[in-house]
């Protein structure tokens, strides 16, 4: 059984939630500067998005609701899901993200994925706006530990499993893959990957010469 987990925002997606979010309450410059250094690992990921998210606080529904409306799929990428599902592959999406930015995306594509491991942001009790808080098990927790869950709920190997991602926060999982793709990576990020793709395309090249799946 082999697995496939990609990153989301600037992998499958090439939005970028937290940014999207910003511009809802004119702080999305802030937010860019912010995702920029822990990209490149000048910061700790779980700093960054704490940092991001309570840039967010007050936010109303309404605005939150456009925002996610606005995430989208890279093309190409829902064709490569629905080619990796029907070969029988396990596909995952490991995201820093926020699950319902996630779920917007894949419905409108009509794509699915087998497991998706993400992050919340909670709203105040009336329903009405962001609390500025995040949380989720991709704060603190590493994408290593949950590629490494995945496999072992499917019944398989890190060694069976492929990672698709671009930043450093991808680092963990693209180093403990069997096979590890970067998707336009950052500089600290390209010596750590198999093969470098710049688009959907590409990385179904890579997936099919590597046996991952046929291409049909």
């Amino acid at each position: 059984m082999s697995v496939v987990a990609f990153d989301f925002d600037g992998t499958l997606s090439d939005s970028e939630m937290t940014v999207l979010l910003g511009k809802r309450c004119g702080v999305a410059d802030d937010m860019a500067r912010i995702t920029e250094r822990s990209m490149n690992d000048e910061i700790e990921y779980a700093e960054s998005l704490r940092e991001r998210v309570a840039l967010l606080e007050g936010l109303p529904e309404t605005d939150v609701a456009a925002a996610f409306s606005e995430v989208k799929l890279r093309d190409g990428a829902a064709d490569l899901l629905e080619k990796l599902n029907d070969a029988g592959v396990t596909t995952a999406i490991l995201t820093g993200g926020f699950e319902r930015g996630v779920a917007v995306a894949l419905e409108r594509e009509g794509a699915t994925v087998d497991h998706i491991v993400s992050n919340k942001m909670p709203m105040t009790d009336d329903g009405k706006a962001l609390t500025g808080q995040v949380e989720g098990p991709l704060i603190e927790g590493t994408k290593d530990d949950a590629l490494e869950e995945l496999a072992n709920t499917v019944g398989t190997s890190l060694t069976k499993t492929s990672a698709i991602g671009d930043g450093a926060n991808d680092l963990p999982m693209l180093e403990v893959a069997g096979l590890a793709i970067g998707f336009e990576p950052k500089p600290v990020v390209e010596p750590h990957c198999d093969a470098t793709v710049t688009s959907m395309a590409e990385a179904r090249e890579i997936l099919v010469e590597e046996g991952i799946f046929e291409d049909a």
